[in-house]
Parts: C-alpha cells; structure tokens; sequence
C-alpha cells in the first residue's frame, strides 16, 4: 500500500488533473513564483498523453498556456517591450526600441516569431480549443506581460534544443555506402548546450531558443515544432517511446506600468520573471524487457542513470530534512537534476504526476516507481520571495483610461477638436485671418496693376504678421509672467508641504520610537510571561511530583501499619503459644525435680538400710535386705541415670596418667562441667588450669586439652577430652590445631538391674515419664561454636539447663 495526496482513476477527465495539479503552479507563475511539474513513470504508463493530451482533450500543457492567455489576455505588452537576454534575465524597451525591433523583425525572410494570424495547423487545433475558459482572479491590471516559451531535451545526458533552425534533420543524417556520415557542408550535426548559473545562483540553458508568444496558439505552435524533433523509438514495450526527458518551459515576464499608467515603468528592479517548467521524463524500464540492443541499450542506460540520480538527490534531501544533517545533494551527477536543482532547494514549487500501468508485466517496475513517488513526499522546501515594492497608486491603468474617454466626450460634446484633429483646425482659423491674395497671373506685360495689388496685399500680411508677433510675444511674456507666478506658489506650497511633510516625518519617527519602545517592552512582558509559565509547569509537575511521592508514602505507610497490625497478631499467638509451651516444661522440671529427689531419698533410704544390715546382723552372715521386697511391693519412680550403687565399698581414686605427660598442657575446664565418681580420674602434670581459654594461658604452653562432658545415648554421663598443639600465628596471636579425642564413659553395674526390677507400668505413668525422658530432658550440657574466634571453632563450652 502507498499514500498519495491524490489518487485519479483510470476514467478521469483532463480536467480534474489539471485542476488539482497544475492550476495551482499557474497561479503561483503569475504571482511571480516559479513551478515544476514532472510526469513519471514506466513506458506506456500515459505520461506523454497526461502532458500533451490527444485531439478533443487536450493535456496539462495546452490547458496550462490557455489559462495564462486567459488571465493576461488585455494586460499584454506590445512585442519586444521585454527583451530576454543571454543571461537568463530580462530587459525593458521603450515603445520606440519596440517599434524598431518589430519593423527589423518583419524585413528578416524567415520570421522567428510566429504570427498570430496565420492558419492553425490542424494537427493539433483540437487540441488547444479547451472550452473551460479557465483564468486566474485577482491579476495585477497595473502591471503588463510578455510569455516566453523554450523546448528542450535531455538525451544520453545531453542538452539539445528543438527549436534550433537547422538545414537538414539532424537527429537521422545521411549515410553514404562506406557506412559513415555524409561529409556535407549543408549538414550541422546538433550541437549540446550547457548549464549555466546565473547572478542569481539559478541554473539555466545557455544559447537556448526563446520565442515570445502573444496566445495559446502561437505557444502550442512552438511546442509542436519542437515535438516533432523529440526523439522517439520503437521499443518492445511501445511502438513511440520517449527516449530522451523533454523540457517545456513558459517564463512569465511583467513589469508596473508608469504613474500615468500609459508606458512601461523603465526601471529593470521592477521586472519579475517567473518560469513554469513542465518535465516529461522517459520511461523507466528494465533493458531485459525492452529487449534493447546497442545504440537503444546505451539509450537505456543512461535514462535510467539520470532517473537514479533524481531518486538520489530526494532521499539526501529527505535525509537532511529528517535528521538535520547537510549532506551534500549529487545534483551535478546528472543533467536533470542540475537543471532544476533551484526547485530543489526550494525556489518554487514541486509535483509529480505518478502515471501507473495496471499490467501485470509492469508490476515490479511500478512498486519501485510508486516507492520512490511516496518517498518524495516527504520532502518539503520552500523559500520566501521578496517582489521590490512598486509604490505607484494602484488601479493607474483603468483611471487613467477613464480619464481620455471622458474628457474625449466632453470636446464632443461642446463641438470643439478631439485629439489629434485640433491642431488642423486651429491653423486654418490663423490662416483665415490674413488678407486674402490677389491672382498673380500676368497676363500682359503692360500689366501695372496686378503687382502692385500683391504688394500691398503682401504689405498687409506683413503687417499683420508684426502685429501677430507682437501679440504672441506679449501672450508669450503674460505667460511666462502668469507661470513663474505658479512657480514661485507652487515653490511656496512645495516649502509649506516641505514643513508639513517634516512635521509628520518627525511625529511618524516619534510613533516609531514609541512603536519599538513598546513592541521592546511587549517582547519583555512575552518573555517573563513566558518563563512565569514554564516555571508554573514546574512547580505544578513538582506538585503533582510530590503528591504522588505523598500518596505512594501514605499506600507504604498504610501497608506498613497493616503490617505491622499482623505482626502483632503473630506476636500474641507466638507469645501465648510460647507461654503454654514454658508452662508444661516447667510443669515437667517439677515433675523431673521431684523424681530426682525421690531417687536421692530412696538412695538414702538404701544406705541406712545397708548400713543398719551391717551393724545388726553378724559379719558371717550374708546380710538380707528385707526392706527390699517391701520397697519392690511399693515401686517409686526415679531417674533413668541414677547415680552408681551405693552397695559398693568405697574404693581409692585413682589417676590415669596421660600419654602425653612430659610437656606444658593448658587444662581448661568450663564451669558447668559435674565432677564423676568414677574410680580413674584424667590426670596431667604441669598443667594450667583454668576454666575458660584466654591467650595469657595459651603462650606458656605448647599443649591443649579441653574436657567436655555430655549425656550419652542410655542417659549416663559421657567425658571427652579433646586435645591439641598450640603455635603462634604470624599475626602475634595464639592458633590450635586439634588432633585427637579420648571418651571417658561412666556406667553403672548395676543400673540395669535396677531398670529392670520394677514392674511394667501403667500407660498413663509411661505418657507422664515420656514427658521427662525425651532427648531435650537428657542432654543438658550443650555446645557453643563461635565463628572468628582466635583460638578457632568450638572453644566456649556452657551447661545450662533448657
């Protein structure tokens, strides 16, 4: 899909072509600003027929000449008012140089102007006769104007001209049998003109034929002449096909008339000259389908190398205008492009006719067409033209036209002379006056009357001839007299509008001092408007700024108050659930302390009844328990791990020695260690005791030994002496390495027995005693391991009940 301002149909007239694109760059010509206007697209699209139309409709370029004829038709100057020179400008003449170029024109044998009179060739008289009478309003009608026409084509990316007058047909010249041109002094082979850029920095053709025409037929005339020039062949795409880009160009001259609005104001900075282009390109076609060969294939070429050049020429420019960079546009690279390359940077406007074949051969040339059409569109320049200011009263022509027919009424109408016819009359009136002569016919020479008759007749006519003199030198000085009179007033009125002109120069510079003082001051108020402005939209976007930060603090605050509402929540329930869970463990200890103290009380017990055993009965006899089956009938709980039998005579304690005796230990023992009545004891001589491991105790000694105590897995106390070497770090300080450990396990002999004896109990004293025997009841000595500590992992060691 492409996008186009305007899309015409297969069945639109010319006409609504020509409205909507071309009627605008004719008025723009007639303002004064310059127009272009390219048809393009593949071969036997319609170009050509879109430009020059066919016989009964004509195209944009007959239609384009009428509607200029139409406009300017009664403000036309007389020819060779405006004479064009090498230069691409344009000179005035006054009407005398106009005369004299006109009669030297008219005695050339072969006139270069067409004349407006002669018979319209039939070829093309369909074509010109357009029946919408189509004008532009609001014409300047103090202005006069002259239209200029050149024909022009770029062929192999040459320049030639059409209306070039050459003796034979230079595009096919004779050949002779050897196969090369006839060498022929009549024969002037086309010469190619070149570009040139002209005060104004616009490109034109230099030596390029200009003719000025006088109506639409006289212009179409011209191009006709020119058409039949064009260079056309037949190619496997179309039997008439364009090789070559045509130029047809209508420059549009107009110059103020006088204050008197009678002659052409003489002054060249008044003179605008405008041009409106019409560009018929060649076809784009790929050389394959044209099955072209040699001079044709070469033809090709360089068509499509100069249409290459035009696309590359848009899209610089199109880039320049999108990302603001200056690229330099490769306008020389091609002829084409250099022509107009005044368009392009914005001297006039531009529009291209985009003409589409819907075969389905085409296809692929016409997507690139139609792409590169679309681009083009993105392309925007313009550039403001300063016209110099006229100053003269406008509407002078018709006033001044009003003002001959009017007085010419008025002499009508009280009899006297009208224009030219009053100086006959008035010498007539004179001559009557004079006495009438005699007849001077002699008609015998005896005749002494007749000459006498004449000589006082002419006597008379002498006198009266004074007499007149005298008159008219006295009429002649009363005159002078009467006209330095109006001199000298008109001298005094001249001094009085003098001041009066001063007076009002001097208040209209005040007013403009005043003007710019207060446009100075209004540009002041407009900027600290301004800038009141921008710093309101930030101090509103900073409002609106902080009421989001406010409303996204209240959400968090909100969020944080919910928050923490939940955490108290949790908090109660973890504080009322932690309550019941430390109410039933101190339920336990009771329970587990009130078990232990019986076990102490039984252990007693058992001591005194031993003792009271051994005191009683006699030592020969083996002593009897009797309170043993009575405290079996009767079973009390106690402890899992109670301490050792009490039945075994007291034995001396005794100290292992250690395997590594002979060298300097640091024995720590932690507080919380419980001291075992366990008959070997470790021993290590030279030791430093000392109950938590401080770096003073660890330099005087190259040995370390710490005693841990924990509950075994059957509830009895079990001791690890855990040993190691002790050097000094480079820092300074003290580092161990431990490297073995020895486990001293305490058991009782006759603890299983005492497990054993009492009977199964009942399931609800097995759930009350599963309460105190599980693992956290048992393992009372834990261990603490502190990362980062000098003397490494695992060297503060507590015991505290849970």
């Amino acid at each position: 899909q492409y996008s186009f301002k305007e899309v015409f149909g297969t069945h639109v007239v010319q006409k609504k072509v020509f409205d909507v694109v071309a009627k605008p760059l004719v008025e723009d010509l007639i303002r004064g600003k310059n127009g272009l206007l390219f048809t393009y697209g593949v071969t036997g699209s319609g170009k050509t027929y879109t430009m020059t139309g066919s016989p009964g409709d004509g195209g944009l370029l007959p239609r384009c000449l009428d509607m200029i004829f139409n406009s300017i038709g009664p403000f036309q100057a007389k020819r060779f008012v405006f004479k064009l020179d090498d230069k691409n400008g344009v000179d005035v003449q006054c009407e005398v140089d106009a005369l004299l170029e006109r009669q030297k024109r008219d005695a050339l044998p072969v006139p270069k102007t067409p004349s407006g009179k002669r018979h319209i060739d039939p070829e093309f008289a369909d074509m010109i006769h357009v029946q919408d009478h189509c004008r532009v309003e609001e014409v300047d009608e103090d202005n006069v104007y002259s239209v200029f026409v050149s024909y022009t084509e770029i062929y192999n990316n040459y320049i030639y001209d059409l209306l070039e007058e050459t003796p034979f047909d230079a595009i096919k010249p004779k050949w002779n049998n050897c196969n090369t041109p006839v060498r022929n002094g009549d024969f002037i082979p086309p010469q190619s003109k070149i570009l040139r850029e002209d005060q104004n920095h616009n490109m034109y053709v230099a030596g390029c034929t200009e003719v000025e025409v006088k109506s639409t037929e006289e212009a179409f005339e011209v191009f006709w002449r020119g058409q039949k020039k064009r260079r056309i062949a037949n190619t496997q795409l179309n039997r008439e096909s364009s090789r070559s880009h045509s130029v047809f160009i209508i420059k549009l001259a107009q110059a103020p008339l006088d204050a008197d609005g009678d002659n052409v104001l003489q002054e060249k900075e008044q003179i605008s000259l405008s041009q409106l282009s019409l560009v018929d390109l060649a076809g784009s076609e790929r050389t394959n389908r044209t099955k072209a060969e040699g001079s044709r294939l070469r033809e090709a070429g360089n068509i499509n190398q100069s249409l290459m050049t035009l696309r590359t020429c848009i899209e610089v420019l199109r880039e320049n205008q999108m990302y603001g960079v200056t690229k330099m546009v490769p306008y020389r690279d091609s002829k084409l492009t250099h022509l107009f390359k005044n368009y392009f940077d914005g001297e006039g406007k531009v529009r291209m006719i985009v003409c589409v074949n819907p075969k389905a051969e085409d296809y692929e040339e016409s997507l690139q067409v139609m792409r590169f059409a679309e681009m083009t569109q993105e392309v925007e320049v313009a550039r403001a033209v300063d016209r110099a200011l006229c100053g003269l009263t406008p509407g002078r022509r018709f006033r001044n036209q009003a003002f001959r027919e009017e007085l010419s009424r008025k002499l009508e109408l009280r009899g006297g002379p009208v224009e030219a016819e009053m100086e006959e009359p008035a010498a007539s009136e004179t001559l009557l006056n004079f006495p009438p002569l005699p007849s001077c016919e002699l008609l015998d020479i005896n005749d002494d009357q007749t000459l006498p008759k004449l000589i006082e007749v002419l006597q008379k006519r002498h006198q009266l001839r004074q007499m007149l003199f005298k008159d008219l030198a006295k009429t002649v000085l009363e005159f002078k007299t009467t006209l330095q009179e109006v001199d000298s007033s008109r001298a005094s009125q001249e001094n009085y509008m003098q001041g009066k002109l001063s007076e009002k120069e001097k208040t209209i510079a005040e007013q403009k001092t005043e003007l710019e003082r207060l446009e100075k001051k209004t540009k002041t108020l407009e900027y600290k408007i301004e800038i009141l402005e921008k710093t309101a939209t930030i101090y509103e976007e900073d409002k609106r700024n902080l009421q989001q930060e406010l409303e996204s603090k209240s959400q968090r605050l909100q969020r944080l108050a919910s928050d923490k509402r939940r955490l108290e929540a949790r908090m109660q329930g973890t504080v009322a659930e932690t309550t019941m869970k430390w109410e039933k463990e101190c339920e336990r200890r009771v329970a587990a302390k009130q078990l232990e103290m019986q076990n102490k009380l039984w252990v007693k017990d058992e001591k005194l009844k031993q003792l009271k055993a051994i005191v009683t009965e006699s030592k020969t006899e083996k002593p009897e328990r009797p309170s043993r089956e009575r405290d079996r009938e009767k079973p009390v709980q106690r402890s899992v791990s109670p301490s050792p039998a009490p039945s075994m005579p007291p034995a001396r304690l005794r100290h292992r020695r250690s395997r590594s005796a002979g060298e300097r230990w640091v024995d720590h023992k932690p507080p919380s260690n419980l001291p075992t009545e366990t008959v070997l004891q470790p021993h290590v001589p030279h030791a430093i005791t000392v109950a938590a491991a401080s770096e003073k105790a660890l330099a005087k000694c190259d040995k370390y030994m710490l005693t841990h105590q924990e509950l075994a897995s059957d509830g009895e106390i079990e001791t690890k002496l855990i040993k190691g070497d002790v050097f000094k770090t480079r820092g300074g300080g003290q580092a161990v390495q431990f490297t073995e450990i020895e486990t001293l396990k305490q058991e009782s002999p006759t603890g299983r027995k005492r497990r054993s004896s009492p009977p199964p109990p009942d399931p609800a004293e097995g759930a009350a005693q599963a309460e105190w025997t599980d693992v956290e009841t048992r393992c009372s000595v834990a261990v603490e391991m502190r990362a980062g500590s000098a003397l490494g992992p695992g060297y503060q060691h507590h015991a505290q009940p849970k």
